[in-house]
């Protein structure tokens, strides 16, 4: 079975840096004049979950691959569990389990085979195997699945067995490249529990990367908007968000009445600036004004006598968050932290 660990264990002996499992120090790889990663500075705490965030082409399984030590950096450095991915590969690989975008198995073979097949790379006995892959087959969501073919599997079935033979190993860290692709609602949810599980309850250091922004929300505990091989900004959702934080607010705000007495009584709250309706909801209005109108808002629409049913700050969400780091950097500006 997988064996537990305590949440923020020592490594082994020999491995440097107890309170970080993944650290980088301008990490660079550049293929001619494309630089696919640019001066990389991370560190990531063991029993961490973290998201590398951004879309496809922006550098994440690049940067993956350097620290996996199947890709030379151009320049800088990085350690996994206290060893040099570039000089100490095999080191890294034992105590590493990975999952890449696009995994492959022998078709013809069953997926308990497969998983067997890996145990077996990692020097793992035949009844330690047989007991780990029973649970683990158990885990993704495939125990009724795991005699057949995997040439039977849809895309992802595949994906599942994929994380499972990330995991057959018992790694301290796993490494996760879009680990949700392709699977179905119900299947992402299963998916995400058991990698906070892993972490929570296991002492596994996750890190994923995604561009799908509100799964990786649910389950990290900081993540780096990456793109055009660099990070934007780094650190929990709450932190990013109040970075872009002004002194002048959106309010999102859902108010009970007829339009005749709604709006007027939007308009007369103190410092309210714009009333305008949601063009994606249109029983929502959008308000604008300094800081100060959120804490007017609900007294003075109450005492018009008028109920206060729905009121957000736009662009506290993750994606508006995402979208408006994305459009900062296309202007050129610097947010890597």
């Amino acid at each position: 079975m997988v064996r537990k660990r305590a949440h923020r264990g020592r490594p082994a002996s020999g491995e440097s840096g107890a309170d970080i499992a993944i650290q980088t120090h301008r990490l660079s790889k550049a293929y001619g004049d494309l630089v696919a990663v640019d001066n990389l500075s991370l560190s990531i705490r063991t029993g961490e979950v973290f998201a590398l965030l951004g879309p496809n082409g922006a550098g994440k399984t690049t940067t993956i691959l350097m620290l996996l030590g199947l890709s030379e950096p151009t320049s800088g450095r990085a350690e996994v569990v206290g060893f040099d991915p570039t000089r100490q590969p095999l080191e890294v690989k034992r105590r590493v389990g990975y999952l890449p975008d696009d995994v492959g198995f022998y078709a013809e073979l069953s997926g308990r085979q497969n998983l067997r097949y890996t145990a077996a790379l990692n020097g793992i006995d035949r009844p330690t195997a047989n007991a780990r892959i029973d649970v683990l087959l158990g885990q993704v969501g495939l125990g009724d699945a795991g005699d057949r073919h995997v040439e039977e599997y849809s895309r992802g079935m595949r994906q599942r067995l994929g994380l499972a033979d990330a995991l057959v190993k018992d790694p301290s860290i796993l490494i996760l490249d879009e680990p949700t692709a392709s699977i179905d609602p119900a299947g992402v949810a299963d998916v995400l529990a058991l990698i906070e599980g892993l972490a929570r309850d296991n002492g596994v250091t996750v890190l994923l990367s995604s561009h799908l922004l509100h799964q990786v929300h649910q389950v990290c505990d900081r993540v780096a908007i990456f793109n055009h091989g660099r990070i934007l900004a780094q650190g929990k959702m709450s932190e990013l968000t109040a970075s872009l934080a002004t002194d002048e607010i959106q309010l999102e705000v859902g108010i009970d009445g007829p339009d005749d007495q709604v709006e007027p009584a939007l308009r007369s709250v103190r410092g309210v600036k714009t009333v305008e309706r949601d063009r994606r909801d249109p029983s929502l209005w959008i308000v604008g004004g300094p800081t100060s109108i959120r804490d007017h808002l609900a007294l003075d629409v109450a005492a018009r006598g008028l109920n206060l049913r729905h009121l957000r700050r736009v662009g506290d969400e993750l994606d508006e968050v995402y979208l408006r780091y994305f459009t900062q950097d296309e202007d050129g500006r610097d947010h890597a932290a």
